[in-house]
């Protein structure tokens, strides 16, 4: 299995493309606009130029990294001849389910469905194609060409072939697979996303601040980064739409969104990629200053 499609070019559509291009695979990588597919390949040569920089590749491997990529606008296309499709698009249920569905249309019958869903049931979504054996959770981790673990999640129906294929395949990217089982938000978010809600409870109930609470999980905890800093730079969008999937799937109230998350997404203030959320990145994409609502 050396040729490979992936759909989407956003965040992480175009990180799990470059992980697989630099490892020596043959990539498609499909989205449904040029603009959208310029975009995503300027953010891998990007990527690349700072290993380069860095002395971790060579200008070498950065061309032939570039090489292996080719950009399809058609589904259809860009999924001809492949043995496995890597679908990275918006973590939207209906949108999943409507992709899985064409992919089961138009693919070989052997080509291998995996979803890089972060917390929507790999059972649901392959229950939509006519091969529910052969579609398999890939949750990597942001960024992925640096962040080495994968999720593995096998759906009901997925065959221990395909999960030993999945989890050598990861091996070969330089990635630690972890497999997991199908529940909602799976291990990763299941924990991160409940901690991550309760640091937004801490805030809307004015325990403490944004900088105070992220300094007193940093110091505190050792996390690399604060939970509320985290929120930001996965899209506060991403959060909430997770916590939904786990309230909905387990009807237990500890997953609710808090309020003040809602919110923030109705209002557009989403993180990083809106330039605001708990943290202003108007100036800078690190998180130095506190937005005006919370300081």
């Amino acid at each position: 299995m050396k040729h490979v499609a992936v759909i989407g070019a956003g965040t992480m559509g175009n990180g799990i493309a470059h992980t697989f291009a630099q490892s020596g695979f043959k990539v498609n990588l499909i989205d449904i606009s040029d603009a959208s597919l310029k975009r995503g390949m300027d953010t891998i040569a990007k990527n690349l130029d700072r290993m380069v920089a860095k002395e971790k590749i060579t200008d070498a491997d950065k061309a032939e990294t570039l090489a292996n990529i080719t950009t399809f606008t058609t589904t259809e296309d860009g999924v001809k001849n492949v043995g496995l499709v890597v679908e990275a698009a918006t973590e939207n249920v209906d949108l999943k389910l409507k992709i899985f569905k064409q992919l089961s249309d138009v693919c070989p019958e052997d080509t291998i469905l995996a979803t890089n869903t972060s917390s929507i049931s790999i059972t649901q979504i392959a229950a939509v194609t006519n091969r529910p054996d052969k579609v398999i959770g890939m949750h990597f981790m942001n960024p992925v060409p640096i962040m080495k673990l994968v999720e593995i999640i096998r759906g009901y129906n997925t065959t221990d072939e395909v999960t030993n294929t999945i989890m050598e395949l990861s091996k070969i990217l330089g990635k630690v697979p972890v497999e997991v089982n199908d529940y909602p938000g799976f291990v990763a978010n299941r924990i991160l996303m409940p901690m991550i809600n309760e640091s937004i409870e801490t805030l809307y109930n004015g325990v403490a601040g944004v900088t105070e609470i992220d300094t007193v999980m940093k110091l505190g905890m050792a996390h690399p980064m604060g939970p509320l800093q985290l929120a930001d730079f996965i899209g506060l969008d991403v959060c909430l739409s997770i916590l939904e999937v786990m309230y909905n799937g387990f009807k237990n109230p500890k997953y609710a969104p808090c309020p003040l998350l809602v919110n923030m997404v109705r209002a557009g203030k989403l993180g990083v990629k809106s330039g605001e959320g708990f943290y202003d990145y108007s100036e800078s994409r690190k998180a130095e200053n506190v937005s005006k609502q919370f300081s």
